[in-house]
């Protein structure tokens, strides 16, 4: 029996979920304008353990969603993991972030493109089959009318940069799936438990959050 804890905070979503042998059991999650992860994820943690009626000692692993997304929020979540993993001498298990998103989506055909807000038309994306394997890795890219031309299956888009892009994502083949916002903790229970059957960790002491920032660098005209 394995008990993991999962922690998501790296959009404006605070998320952390208990799963029980990659199922989830318990999850506490709150998206809020403003971020309150630093409020909200230590009270999420300790009412979850209370309410599932286990103790800290218990849990196998945490697993923590690795970006890309919020610096602040990334930041927040992965010391609170590293913090636990230490505490309770157990493994850390980090995430994919836009797999988390696209694992929100339930569809039986196509591609999932989960799309995370970066600034002005830029935003983190990937691609997905609908069972959740990776087509292509993260990148970060600028949305224009020739974004994903050359993909002619059915593309489902999930993420917080519909209101921004749908004006330049126009095709008949793209479909936004506008109630899929945020990624959430629910989601990352299979691919956390996955990964801890196949012994998939990465050192707690240096783990860093995949920040997939500063990638339009230009050089100052002075």
């Amino acid at each position: 029996m394995s008990y993991i804890l999962n922690i998501e905070t790296a959009t404006k979503n605070c998320s952390v979920a208990l799963a029980k042998d990659g199922k989830t059991i318990l999850c506490k999650e709150i998206a809020e304008e403003g971020y309150s992860h630093a409020e909200r994820l230590h009270v999420f943690i300790e009412e979850i353990i209370k309410e599932a009626g286990i103790t800290f000692q218990d849990l196998s692993a945490i697993a923590v969603s690795q970006g890309p997304g919020s610096y602040t929020g990334l930041r927040i979540g992965v010391s609170a993991a590293k913090g636990l993993c230490f505490a309770l001498d157990i493994p850390l298990i980090a995430v994919d972030t836009l797999q988390v998103l696209a694992s929100r989506a339930k569809v039986s055909n196509g591609l999932i493109i989960p799309m995370l807000d970066a600034r002005r038309m830029e935003v983190y994306s990937a691609i997905f089959t609908p069972n959740f394997e990776n087509k292509r890795a993260v990148q970060a890219e600028i949305i224009t009318e020739n974004s994903f031309k050359d993909l002619h299956e059915t593309l489902y888009f999930v993420g917080d940069c519909a209101e921004k892009c749908k004006p330049f994502l126009t095709k008949e083949n793209y479909i936004f799936l506008e109630e899929i916002k945020y990624p959430s903790a629910k989601e990352m229970s299979f691919l956390s438990f996955e990964k801890h059957k196949k012994n998939d960790f990465v050192d707690v002491a240096y783990f860093e959050p995949y920040y997939l920032k500063d990638f339009m660098m230009t050089v100052s005209k002075k």
